[in-house]
């Protein structure tokens, strides 16, 4: 991975009741755009998906939808995106994201998006990519999952060879610091990994 050009951000297609959360829905598609940084995103107008896109608009960056046709009657695609895929299924939806994407982002939001958190978790837990993966834990949104994750560990569910590597940011203004500290570093490594294959 040598830059993070598109992140993709999972979120809720409803604005859940604090307020905080839709704020840093917005201020995170401001940093995004300002950043030169794509958003990825399930496509709909409503909730915290419509408020992140609607803030990379607003500051002239890009951002591309994906989005079931079924889906689109419920949740109704966001018009006025850079780009709009009509796609047949939920799982063609997830794998269209996951090839878009250079990192993840997960804000607040339903049981769509834990299944997709958990999902990219699944798939770094097995080694399948190395994508940076930042869980927004905004207003403590999400500290009972990272509790049930720290219980799983305990109960010896995930063992340390097959550990779940993940950011956690309390902050929505250190989700892209953090993602390209890490993707940096995934460089870093690939570089150290190419130069041992060279010596042999």
């Amino acid at each position: 991975m040598t830059e993070i050009k598109n992140i993709c951000v999972y979120c809720g297609s409803s604005p859940g009741d604090n307020p905080v959360y839709a704020a840093a829905a917005r201020a995170l598609g401001t940093a995004l755009a300002r950043a030169g940084i794509g958003l990825v995103f399930g496509g709909g107008s409503c909730g915290l998906m419509g408020v992140v896109a609607r803030a990379v608009l607003a500051e002239g960056g890009n951002a591309r939808g994906i989005i079931p046709g079924f889906l689109d009657e419920r949740e109704v695609a966001l018009t006025g995106l850079t780009k709009l895929e009509i796609v047949p299924d939920m799982h063609i939806r997830k794998q269209r994201m996951f090839e878009a994407a250079d990192a993840f982002v997960a804000l607040p939001g339903g049981i769509g998006t834990l299944e997709e958190l958990a999902e990219q978790l699944t798939w770094i837990q097995l080694g399948r990519h190395a994508k940076p993966l930042v869980i927004a834990d905004i207003g403590g949104f999400w500290r009972p999952l990272l509790t049930l994750f720290a219980h799983m560990r305990g109960e010896g569910f995930i063992r340390a060879d097959y550990e779940m590597r993940y950011l956690v940011a309390e902050r929505v203004e250190d989700v892209i610091p953090m993602i390209l500290k890490a993707a940096s570093r995934v460089k870093k490594d690939a570089r150290e990994t190419a130069v041992v294959v060279e010596r042999f």
